[in-house]
């Protein structure tokens, strides 16, 4: 067993949107007050600039001002994590960027395109891991899927502080969290989280990514406090009435991901827009109207000020 060396909180983590105006630009204003309102929710950490911010349609001046705008409405409050990844060279600057600006640690996403053998995915981890003393996250998901053992050389790296997982294969997470132990943060990234976050807490897995948060935290709280406390009764009553219903519409096209995300913050009035970068699509005003519906009873049902102070 390595011993563990750097903390990192444990919980539920804010993944804010890129909100764009109406000429396509990065609106600031609105990305401040999402994180904001994250924050005020008492999210654990703010992860800016990776999947649920468009990581993949960001130039890097637009890199750059999130992250600072992360950085500064976070204020050290909470600690903020940023997005780096695509092909080696472009990761390695992205963590130059995150440094000067004072982000407390990254998620490292998947190599760009390239299916890789382990010791490359381990070089690749290593390489961006190592190329500064900041907090890093490993994430396995699509063409980036490790072996027990990989993950074991990667946790030799004091950096690396936690492993997200994107896959949802649970035998080799049960082996992962049986074999490295503590020496990681587990955490659960798969889509729309909380509908296997049981699962996952069962084997060890105390954070999760929540898309939910960004429209409704109390639910997101609410579920996790749920699930922590062996509340089965409410768990399951928020399956039928939020998470499923909403899951359902996520499914129903490619790239609701990130676009069901920001018409949640649209309905709820949080001044994001619905825009997004191609080649992500909208949300087709059917689904609008279903994900309206389903916000309105959850609000009615489980009012956000009489269920947390």
């Amino acid at each position: 067993m390595i011993e563990k060396r750097r903390a990192f909180p444990q919980g539920i983590h804010g993944f804010p949107v890129a909100p764009f105006d109406a000429t396509g630009k990065l609106d600031i204003d609105a990305l401040a007050s999402n994180i904001q309102f994250l924050i005020d929710h008492r999210l654990k950490s703010i992860f800016i600039a990776c999947g649920s911010g468009e990581f993949h349609a960001l130039s890097r001046d637009e890199y750059r001002v999130m992250l600072e705008t992360a950085v500064s409405v976070a204020a050290g409050r909470v600690p903020v994590y940023a997005g780096v990844g695509g092909n080696i060279s472009h990761a390695l600057e992205l963590t130059a960027i995150a440094e000067q600006v004072g982000v407390d640690g990254y998620l490292i996403l998947p190599p760009y395109l390239v299916q890789a053998e382990q010791p490359g995915l381990a070089h690749y981890y290593r390489t961006i891991a190592e190329s500064t003393d900041l907090n890093a996250i490993i994430y396995q998901r699509d063409n980036a899927i490790f072996t027990l053992n990989t993950v074991c050389e990667l946790a030799k790296i004091p950096q690396i502080v936690g492993f997200k997982d994107g896959y949802g294969n649970m035998e080799l997470n049960i082996e992962f969290t049986k074999v490295v132990g503590d020496r990681f943060e587990w955490f659960n990234g798969m889509p729309f989280a909380e509908v296997t976050m049981p699962f996952y807490y069962a084997i060890g897995y105390r954070s999760y990514s929540s898309a939910l948060s960004n429209y409704l935290p109390h639910i997101s709280r609410l579920f996790y406090q749920s699930l922590s406390t062996g509340n089965q009764n409410l768990l399951d009553e928020l399956y039928r009435e939020v998470i499923l219903p909403i899951h359902r519409i996520r499914k129903q096209r490619k790239g609701y991901a990130v676009a069901l995300i920001k018409a949640g913050m649209e309905i709820v009035g949080l001044p994001v827009g619905r825009s997004v970068r191609a080649p992500l699509t909208s949300v087709e005003e059917e689904h609008y109207r279903e994900l309206a519906r389903i916000i309105e009873h959850a609000m009615t049902k489980y009012p956000r000020d009489s269920i947390f102070d």
